[in-house]
């Protein structure tokens, strides 16, 4: 029997904010790739913490489960809801105010239904650097971002989310408000709470506001593609480059060859960046703010240098933010042309990152025993050891090959990945998409202690029912 609450949570939070139409709820039951659809009771769509705080403690008092959500931009189901028809979904989009930007201690404080796009401009035009950037940041909103510890380009220069995290305000499963805005460099007063909530995927509380570093604006900004024949002539090209251009090195991508056909295929305004097809390329960023010359010829010089070592076999190198812009929509495009393309299988990993040209080579063996038709597109963000290796139906394969033959294939690619003492989630987190293969992979030791903090922080365990634990 449904435990509804739907309500009572109109009664005290109002009908402004809690949503029970079942069409008007029906919007928020899917994953933006149409993998998964849930059920829920009632959505809410609270504007204070106060809210947030109410709707939980009712939740919990009741027993029923709650589902936060974001932008709806993930990509393994950690924001939609299971079957239940208890679900109620908790939306921060209301939520979405600056409270407040210092430029002398260089924070922001920012609720969670902030879309991160528009906190990256808005300390742009502060004379700051959010620098926190990935594909969707025009539509994810930063509670989301800190609940997956979202990665994105930068990663190379500037870590994880979590890295750019100060503090944190958190509504726990009883309504409690978790404190933690404090915008400090320096606490080191006990356990560092904020980091359980951060890249827990909703499952301890719901975070509603973040305390960010901002750091000075790298506005000049230099790009090169270059053309490499393997993985191992990319990864001797990112020695020469991280060494040479230390601090500098903003950006370091991968993508095959095949990636390259691929987006020619399927996206608009895209050209042939060279002559003729290579093997595999990589995207640089050299970002900072000194004078543009003095960028340009120090990738100049580095790129003369990887020529005369061979370490690439062609290069070009941005003359404008025209084409900057047209190098970096090669690789921005590559996600959107393999969905044109059809299904296929996402592999968000994480490997050392000198280990990636040993795994790329053994991997393809061994989906090539599997099925010798399978298309691997390849590309990540080589320089902190992340590839999304994306598998693809055979050629003359049915659309329904993914869903037939994906779980043979995901094995093979995540045994590998273990093989290499890798990740199985390197900036995507688990949600429901990868939970079996979470529990499977996981030391014993470090699961029971998740499962302890998550008794003790969501007792009657309401939180996300159904993701990662």
């Amino acid at each position: 029997m449904t435990k509804n609450i739907a309500s009572q949570l109109v009664e005290a939070l109002g009908a402004d904010v809690v949503t029970v139409d079942p069409a008007g709820i029906a919007p928020w039951l899917s994953d933006w790739r149409g993998i998964y659809t849930g059920h829920a009771q009632a959505v809410v769509r609270p504007r204070t913490v106060e809210q947030v705080s109410r709707c939980l403690a009712l939740c919990q008092h009741v027993g029923v489960p709650v589902v936060p959500r974001g932008g709806n931009t993930g990509l393994c189901g950690g924001a939609t809801p299971d079957d239940s028809a208890d679900n109620v979904i908790l939306s921060l989009d209301r939520m979405n105010a600056v409270r407040s930007l210092d430029t002398v201690a260089n924070t922001l404080v920012a609720e969670a239904g902030c879309i991160l796009g528009n906190l990256r401009r808005t300390a742009q035009d502060a004379g700051r650097l959010l620098p926190l950037s990935l594909a969707a940041e025009d539509s994810c909103q930063i509670g989301g971002n800190l609940a997956t510890n979202a990665g994105g380009v930068n990663v190379v220069r500037y870590g994880m989310t979590r890295e750019l995290v100060l503090g944190v305000e958190a509504v726990l499963p009883n309504g409690e408000v978790f404190h933690g805005l404090r915008p400090l460099r320096k606490d080191n007063t006990g356990y560092d709470l904020k980091q359980l909530l951060i890249g827990s995927e909703g499952t301890l509380g719901v975070i509603t506001a973040v305390s960010l570093r901002l750091l000075p604006r790298a506005d000049v900004r230099s790009v090169v593609l270059a053309a490499v024949s393997s993985s191992q002539q990319a990864l001797q090209l990112f020695e020469l480059l991280y060494g040479q251009c230390g601090a500098r090195l903003q950006a370091f991508e991968f993508f095959t060859g095949d990636c390259v056909d691929l987006v020619l295929t399927h996206a608009a305004g895209v050209q042939e960046p060279f002559a003729q097809r290579y093997p595999a390329y990589v995207l640089v960023e050299l970002a900072d703010s000194v004078d543009e010359n003095g960028l340009n010829a120090m990738l100049e010089s580095v790129m003369g240098q990887a020529l005369e070592k061979e370490l690439c076999l062609d290069a070009v190198v941005s003359a404008s933010l025209s084409q900057l812009q047209a190098l970096w929509k090669l690789r921005e495009e590559i996600s959107e042309a393999q969905r044109a393309d059809g299904p296929h299988l996402k592999h968000d990993i994480s490997l050392p990152i000198e280990d990636i040209p040993a795994f790329m080579v053994s991997c393809e063996k061994r989906l090539q025993a599997v099925d010798a038709g399978v298309r691997p597109f390849i590309f990540g963000h080589f320089g902190d050891g992340n590839l999304h290796y994306n598998i693809s139906r055979p050629a003359g394969a049915p659309r329904t090959w993914a869903a037939e033959q994906g779980e043979a294939i995901t094995a093979e690619v995540m045994d590998e990945v273990m093989r290499y003492n890798g990740s199985i989630s390197a900036e995507h987190g688990i949600g429901q998409l990868k939970r079996e293969y979470f529990h499977r992979y996981k030391h014993p030791l470090e699961l029971r202690l998740m499962q302890d903090i998550k008794k003790l922080l969501d007792p009657a365990g309401i939180m996300n029912p159904g993701k990662l634990l």
